[in-house]
């Protein structure tokens, strides 16, 4: 089994949702199948199939955001040294041929949000970056073609305050 790594934060809100669905959703939705399997032929009774279909759901969430808990591995970035790109960091970076900056955020799957430029670490782009000094001169193969980059700064911020990314994620094939 391969670890997933996430912030303390993305491990309690993955821990959230699933008590949520577990002790909350599921109950209602059950009790919502058993009313309507109350009303008698269930072979065309939408509100049982629909319950059903509701429950197959949340329990297929269930069993993602289960093998998600067993396999995460919580890392805290603000412990760790910023002098290399890792978890959890904030890393700005140079397009060496416009000299453009962008700014991202390195952090497990589930915590990903291209558009607050948070990036999966599993995406091409933080692969790349990975383990890189400031200074450090990279190059990685996006859907527009190999691009070139030079890391400007890297930084420690919490990554669920980060401001909405000033560059377009279609460059960029972040999952």
């Amino acid at each position: 089994m391969t670890n997933e790594p996430m912030t303390p934060r993305g491990y309690d809100e993955l821990l959230r949702e699933f008590k949520y669905l577990k002790d909350s959703e599921k109950p209602r939705v059950n009790q919502e199948k058993q009313r309507a399997a109350e009303l008698g032929d269930r072979s065309e009774n939408a509100e049982y199939h629909a319950a059903k279909e509701k429950l197959r759901h949340i329990d297929k969430r269930l069993f993602y955001l289960n093998s998600m808990i067993e396999k995460a591995q919580i890392i805290d970035p603000s412990l760790l040294n910023h002098s290399r790109v890792h978890f959890g960091a904030t890393i700005t970076i140079m397009d060496i041929d416009s000299d453009e900056e962008y700014s991202y955020s390195i952090c497990g799957t589930l915590e990903s949000e291209p558009e607050n430029c948070l990036i999966s670490v599993h995406s091409p782009l933080a692969r790349a970056m990975l383990g890189k000094e400031e200074g450090d001169e990279f190059s990685v193969i996006l859907p527009h073609g190999r691009k070139r980059y030079e890391v400007v700064s890297i930084t420690y911020r919490e990554i669920f305050e980060l401001k909405k990314n000033h560059r377009s994620e279609q460059d960029f094939a972040f999952h």
